[in-house]
């Protein structure tokens, strides 16, 4: 069967949820067709080789000054005039033209490319799923705007108001009208649910086929963590600086055997490196650049503690935000260590998979850090005995096999009228 897929960004971009369901879409036989914004980055080039993919280009320039134009002059004509939706369908047509489509879905982050995959499902009578791995709504404040203004502060909070209430009901429209709607939380289940009833749950995964057991031996306890700190709304570290300064004032830890490694970009470790100046822990610290997506695994096989760094699930905090990187940090079977702990999905999740920690203070983090730091010491690695079971469920293939059910499913409704 062939499946034309949309979505706001793919490989070689940050996109493992599509990237992964296409290697095994392929696997399995299907035929997979891609139409996609193009975004010049390279984590994870090894998962767009073969598929066939048509990039739209809606930036072009380099220069800082001109980019940062050129962006604002998009977002306002997609706000009036769904200028990136009318390219993303003009390119998809051209795939459902050539090839025999029989199901269109679309993933997104916030709510483009929607609008163009609700068209060609209707103009074409193809089954349409939408994908929504984040939502507007998770967020404790506009994170979910890649780019800010910086215009005046009553203009800003004006502009991203009317682009909150564009976004919602923009997305509303569509998702009420899928075929189906499949999303990664529980949490988010919920949310959509009120727009669509058939919304069902796909979580991130992990692909075995890279993420599995190893420990090998090292020198130094590190607790490592890949990602962005988007706000302290988000996520908070602060917590786990707590614990590490009061382990290293209680003489426990030294900066000679104990690293903080960050893998973030250059926001992220600004806003790091402005925490953890308030807490004795700058010695602590080492920054990294991203690295490319394959090299991941080795990065996690050399850590004693994976961190997910969250906040608590609250009206002013996110909501169901279960990352990639969450399931791959299970599948090593290395201490999982959640700070702050969300006290909903994440906790639930690691308690139910045996995988690690949630840690509502920093006497939770301080307690935990210690038990691996002493496993450490003894054994020259750390690991955890998780239910193996409870965490296979989470694979990119069983993944896969689940959006491949729905598809069936669709396409059988849509021939049997």
């Amino acid at each position: 069967m062939k499946i034309l897929i949309l979505c706001d960004m793919f490989p070689p971009a940050f996109a493992p949820r599509m990237g992964y369901l296409c290697k095994y879409l392929k696997r399995a036989g299907w035929r997979p067709y891609v139409v996609t914004e193009q975004i010049n980055e390279n984590m994870f080039a090894f998962l767009a080789d073969g598929i066939s993919v048509s990039y739209v280009n809606y930036y072009h320039f380099k220069n800082p000054v001109l980019n940062k134009l050129e962006w604002i002059i998009t977002f306002f004509l997609d706000f009036f005039f769904h200028f990136k939706d009318r390219r993303m369908y003009n390119a998809a047509k051209r795939f459902v033209e050539k090839e025999n489509i029989e199901a269109v879905l679309c993933s997104t982050y916030r709510t483009f490319p929607l609008p163009a995959a609700l068209r060609i499902a209707k103009e074409y009578n193809l089954p349409l799923i939408a994908d929504l791995r984040d939502i507007v709504e998770q967020y404790a404040s506009d994170e979910y705007i890649s780019k800010k203004f910086h215009t005046f502060p009553a203009l800003d909070r004006l502009i991203v108001k009317c682009f909150k209430n564009h976004l919602l009901k923009n997305r509303n429209k569509v998702i009420e009208s899928a075929d189906c709607v499949t999303t990664v939380s529980t949490w988010h289940v919920e949310t959509l649910s009120k727009y669509n009833k058939n919304t069902r749950l796909i979580y991130n995964g992990y692909d075995p086929e890279l993420f599995y057991p190893s420990h090998p031996t090292t020198k130094k306890f590190i607790l490592s963590y890949t990602g962005r700190i988007l706000s302290l709304g988000i996520r908070d570290p602060r917590p786990l600086f707590e614990a590490i300064e009061r382990l290293h004032n209680n003489n426990l830890i030294s900066p000679e055997t104990l690293r903080m490694a960050w893998y973030v970009d250059s926001n992220s470790e600004a806003i790091l490196r402005e925490e953890s100046a308030k807490y004795n822990v700058c010695q602590y610290m080492d920054y990294h650049p991203y690295i490319p997506a394959n090299e991941i695994p080795q990065l996690l096989h050399n850590s004693s503690i994976l961190l997910q760094i969250a906040n608590k699930c609250d009206d002013n905090g996110p909501k169901g935000i279960m990352s990639t990187k969450l399931f791959e940090a299970m599948a090593t079977e290395k201490p999982l260590l959640c700070v702050r702990s969300d006290e909903s999905c994440l906790e639930e999740t690691i308690r139910k998979t045996k995988t690690g920690a949630s840690a509502r203070n920093a006497d939770e983090a301080y307690d935990f850090i210690l038990e691996k730091y002493e496993q450490w010491k003894k054994q020259g690695y750390t690991s955890v005995s998780p239910d193996k079971e409870a965490v296979e469920r989470f694979s990119r293939k069983k993944q896969a096999d689940e959006f491949m059910s729905i598809f069936t499913e669709l396409i059988q409704k849509k021939r049997n009228g």
